[in-house]
């Protein structure tokens, strides 16, 4: 207990303290000069300490319509993640039993987490471009002589997120039911309840922290995503498709800004998720104490 501790102790912890700031260097560094002030650069030394750049982010001054492409990429990820909350535990309540294809199925599900985002972008939007043929070719003059694309955000864009959002709820589903402790369940076929009834009072709120974390990954992997988006989105970009395109012609702190902000609204979601999933545990233990003394 008195000895002190082995070198290699220090040559590790010197190791992981350089990789968390490899890690989170770059994004530090970006929200610190965000905040320069109106004359300042796109590196140190800072010149000034102020929210100039947010103001002209927001006041549609700056280097993009900010409030349009936030509201479709939350619009979006809103979206994304209501679809992928419900078609995940759905999915995850099927496949407790074993059915006629279900391994195939299950391997279509994840598949697209193998195959290149920018491959599944290009093959959504050549589906699309093929619909936009047959529509225009095939549908009564009323509808394709004002017919442009069926492409947009929430057609093949919708498509393109789910595509990357919802292999990533099954498995953690799968996951949480495959130790899913049947019991409950037949104690509550046991008191007279219906299968519903079953899956609403019992079911439901022991899983309920498990679908708060799958909506979380739904919205902020939507939120980010780049390259699904990037051929499929149609005429309008969303909030990370605009970042991308002005890394390179920007020569102020805006771009700064808009990292940052795009960035606490992940942060906001993380922290609403969490908190909501301290409040079911809780919950859940509390009504587990109730029942205990009853």
């Amino acid at each position: 207990m008195n000895e002190g501790r082995p070198l290699a102790f220090y040559g590790l912890a010197a190791f992981f303290a350089l990789f968390v700031l490899f890690l989170y260097g770059p994004m530090i560094v970006i929200f610190i000069l965000s905040f320069q002030g109106p004359g300042g650069g796109l590196t140190f030394p800072m010149n000034g300490v102020s929210l100039h750049w947010f103001y002209r982010l927001w006041e549609g001054g700056g280097i993009v319509d900010i409030a349009g492409a936030f509201r479709r990429s939350l619009a979006l990820g809103l979206v994304v993640m209501a679809l992928t909350v419900v078609l995940s535990l759905m999915a995850g309540l099927a496949f407790r039993k074993r059915f006629v294809g279900s391994n195939a199925l299950f391997y279509v599900a994840v598949a697209s987490l193998i195959v290149p985002s920018i491959v599944t972008s290009l093959g959504i939007a050549i589906e699309f471009h093929v619909l936009d043929d047959l529509i225009k070719n095939y549908a009564p003059s009323w509808i394709a002589d004002d017919f442009t694309t069926s492409m947009g955000q929430f057609t093949s864009g919708l498509g393109a997120h789910l595509t990357w959002t919802l292999p990533f709820g099954l498995l953690v589903m799968f996951a949480i039911f495959n130790r899913f402790d049947a019991r409950y369940e037949e104690a509550a076929r046991d008191q007279g309840a219906t299968p519903w009834q079953t899956l609403r009072h019992v079911v439901l709120p022991i899983v309920a922290p498990s679908v708060v974390g799958v909506g979380l990954f739904g919205f902020t992997l939507s939120w980010d995503e780049i390259a699904r988006s990037s051929q499929t989105m149609g005429e309008h970009n969303t909030l990370p498709m605009e970042l991308q395109a002005l890394t390179t012609t920007v020569t102020n702190p805006d771009i700064y800004a808009l990292g940052t902000s795009t960035t606490a609204v992940s942060f906001a979601v993380i922290a609403i998720a969490l908190f909501s999933i301290s409040i079911l545990n809780a919950r859940q233990k509390r009504h587990g104490s109730d029942a205990g003394q009853a």
